[in-house]
Parts: structure tokens; sequence; C-alpha cells
């Protein structure tokens, strides 16, 4: 209990606009939510500039926060939020595919009947840095519902796309890692 209490000081601290309040709340949450937008953005100084971002609305925010539930998810889904903003900012239409129509709803895809991806036996690092390689559209999805267990529903609400795109990048970015990984196997051999 200590932890939560001494969080929520924080967090009344910063509703006060209290500088050291908010700097450690900042150095607190940090290294997650830098991972965080490091699996949405290909680089660290990008990412960092998500971050700031990020945390700029979450203290903006703060007062809307109602203490239920987990306040690092209530943080992360504003960080994640922010960087997916950053992304549709950089493209015209970052979550298009080219083949568009290729993952109709209700037709299924024999792609996502595929094994799933297993980077259980990958070191982490590895692993981050296969998924950085992968284009934002690509990236963005898989990260949304791999790594923060969105639906395609709600990665397609998300991001202002249909659940069949979703689907499609999904099935797309899982294909993409899998010849990455293959290559960095091959390559320790």
């Amino acid at each position: 209990m200590e932890n939560r209490e001494k969080l929520t000081a924080i967090i009344e601290g910063c509703l006060r606009n209290e500088r050291r309040s908010q700097e450690q709340l900042f150095k607190h949450f940090y290294g997650k939510m830098l991972s965080v937008c490091m699996r949405y953005v290909a680089d660290r100084d990008t990412a960092q500039e998500v971050l700031q971002e990020g945390f700029i609305k979450v203290f903006e925010k703060l007062g809307a926060f109602d203490y239920k539930g987990s306040f690092e998810g209530w943080i992360r889904r504003i960080i994640t939020n922010t960087a997916i903003d950053s992304i549709r900012r950089g493209k015209k239409d970052p979550f298009r595919t080219d083949n568009e129509n290729d993952f109709k709803l209700g037709v299924e895809d024999p792609m996502i009947k595929q094994e799933e991806l297993d980077l259980s036996n990958v070191k982490a690092e590895m692993a981050m840095q296969a998924i950085q390689q992968l284009s934002p559209a690509y990236r963005t999805v898989f990260s949304l519902y791999v790594l923060e267990e969105y639906t395609h529903k709600e990665i397609a609400e998300s991001l202002g796309i249909s659940e069949g795109t979703s689907k499609s990048n999904l099935a797309k970015a899982k294909i993409n890692l899998q010849k990455i990984l293959s290559e960095k196997f091959m390559n320790i051999h």
C-alpha cells in the first residue's frame, strides 16, 4: 500500500502544479512509457518526443483520472494514443495497405490461421529491433494487437480503418517479422 499512497501523493502534487511532483511522476514512468513509444516509432529521438508530448497530455488530463483501475494503464493509453497521433501526422494515410479489400469482414484469412509468432524464445532486444523494422502501419497494428491486447474492432476505431485492414496489417506484420527474425537468426550462426 505504501507505493499506492506515494503515487497518490505525487498525483495530488501534480494536480497542484508542483514541479517536483511532476518530475517524480515523469521519472517513475519514463522507462516503461518510453518502451511503449518505441513499439510505435522506429527511432529513440522520435520516441522521446512522443513521450514528452504524451506526458503533457497526462498532466493536462490528470484531473480526469478517477482512481479506478491502474494508473499505469491510464498513462499507457494516453501515451499509446499520442504515438498513434504522431504516426498519423507523419503520413497522409499510414494505416492503409495496398490491398485494402484483401480481408473483408466475415472472410476467413488463411494467414491468420498460421501459427502464432512465438517471440518467447527470442531475446527481447532482438524482437524489439525486428518490430521497429516494420512499416508504421504494420508496427502500430502489431503493437496494439499483440502487446497492448486491443481487439481488431478497437484498433479499427482507434486508427480510423476497417477491421479487415487491421487483420490484414497484423497478418502481414507477422509474416514480415518472421522474415526479419529468420534473417537475424541465420546471421547469428
